[in-house]
């Protein structure tokens, strides 16, 4: 079985095309600024070599064309006929409290999807552009959608609710939903098959750490808290997000400032955080050789960043009563080796032992505790789009 996975953004639309019978990916690539000058493709070829193809792509439609034309063309295909496509799995950010799992992708659902734009209003609308581009261009092919907010979906109520008056949740659905679940879903499960351990039983905390970051506590494989909330906007620090804030700085800052809502969510969301602190960059390549060069701004921001983490862990630590595993993903979680230093430093009391030596890795999976470490370290690369995939052909077989 063949399984396109799309996660469409709203200029940018990433792919990755599977053979599901040995989970290889046989093609993959990215679509950059849509609706702009300069758009193109960039593709990754079976050797590794990248390339790059120059079109004109004003809208979704036309980028999904581009990357099926793609994918039979005589000097980059990787299939002979789009007849080979058995499904399209979409990446799709919010599904508010309709979606706890992955489903087959209906008129009902996408209505009920379309509802929850208010939540998600950046993110939402660019999805559905991807399904209708399919169903535009295969309309036989089966589309399935695997929501971001599905795997957080079993927070209890007194861990999801904020403290604002109850209508306005019943009202506007005001709560925590919380993102990157299927990234938390894909390493918790991939961390106990690595481990040779049951989830059930298991007290896990999962650490997607990248330009954008989430801290999860997982309890028998199913989460139980996780650091980002309404928006993406909550929780850790992140490459432009401020996370966490009190809530009356915001109003403070619109009035000193002069801010709109507009203005105020561009500036948490666009101008803050490391980028906000540092001044430097919000690429944490960037902000470690300014820390190295002594830059006062940027070790500030990079001991910002390390302690919020730190502090979430421990938070959900006490959430579930003891931790067994912690796990570090995502792209700074998978590649830095300073991160999961310093975060784990001053865990000693919890029975966390980082072995330097064992820590010495990038972007594999690796036990980076000490044999007597009472709780396992471990690094795990996460891989949305194959769970994605994975959840798409579970769908269809079980039809």
């Amino acid at each position: 079985m063949k399984i396109l996975v799309l996660n469409c953004g709203s200029s940018s639309i990433k792919y990755k095309l599977f053979d599901m019978d040995d989970k290889s990916v046989i093609a993959q690539g990215g679509i950059e600024k849509i609706g702009l000058k300069g758009s193109f493709l960039k593709l990754t070829l079976p050797n590794g070599e990248k390339k790059i193809l120059e079109k004109d792509i004003p809208e979704h439609t036309v980028g999904v064309d581009f990357i099926l034309q793609t994918l039979v063309s005589p000097e980059y295909g990787a299939i002979k006929s789009l007849d080979e496509i058995n499904a399209v799995g979409h990446r799709m950010v919010h599904g508010g409290e309709k979606f706890s799992e992955s489903v087959l992708l209906t008129k009902e659902v996408l209505d009920a999807f379309i509802a929850c734009n208010d939540l998600a209003p950046l993110h939402n609308p660019a999805n559905l552009k991807g399904v209708h581009a399919i169903d535009a261009i295969l309309p036989n092919v089966p589309q399935i959608g695997v929501f971001d907010t599905a795997f957080h979906q079993t927070m209890p109520d007194y861990a999801y609710m904020y403290a604002v008056p109850y209508e306005l949740y019943t009202k506007y659905g005001v709560r925590r939903y919380g993102f990157h679940g299927t990234s938390h879903r894909y390493v918790s499960k991939r961390a106990c098959e690595f481990l040779g351990i049951p989830a059930e039983g298991t007290r896990m905390i999962t650490c997607h750490i990248g330009n954008g970051g989430s801290v999860t506590a997982i309890k028998d494989g199913k989460c139980v808290d996780t650091s980002m909330g309404l928006t993406p906007l909550e929780g850790l620090m992140m490459g432009t997000r401020s996370g966490d804030i009190d809530a009356g700085a915001v109003t403070f800052i619109m009035e000193k400032e002069g801010l709109d809502a507009t203005g105020v969510s561009n500036l948490l969301n666009k101008k803050s955080g490391v980028l906000g602190v540092s001044g430097v960059s919000s690429d944490m390549r960037e902000l470690e050789a300014a820390v190295a060069a002594g830059n006062p701004r940027a070790i500030l921001a990079d001991k910002m960043y390390f302690y919020r983490i730190k502090k979430y862990v421990g938070a959900y630590a006490a959430a579930l009563g003891g931790v067994d595993v912690i796990v570090f993903t995502g792209g700074v979680g998978e590649n830095q080796l300073n991160c999961r230093t310093d975060v784990c430093e001053g865990l000693e009391f919890m029975g966390v032992k980082v072995d330097p030596e064992r820590n010495k890795v990038r972007g594999q999976e690796a036990l980076i505790s000490t044999d007597d470490s009472k709780v396992k370290v471990v690094v795990i690369p996460t891989d949305e789009e194959l769970m994605i995939a994975s959840d798409t052909m579970d769908i269809l077989t079980r039809k």
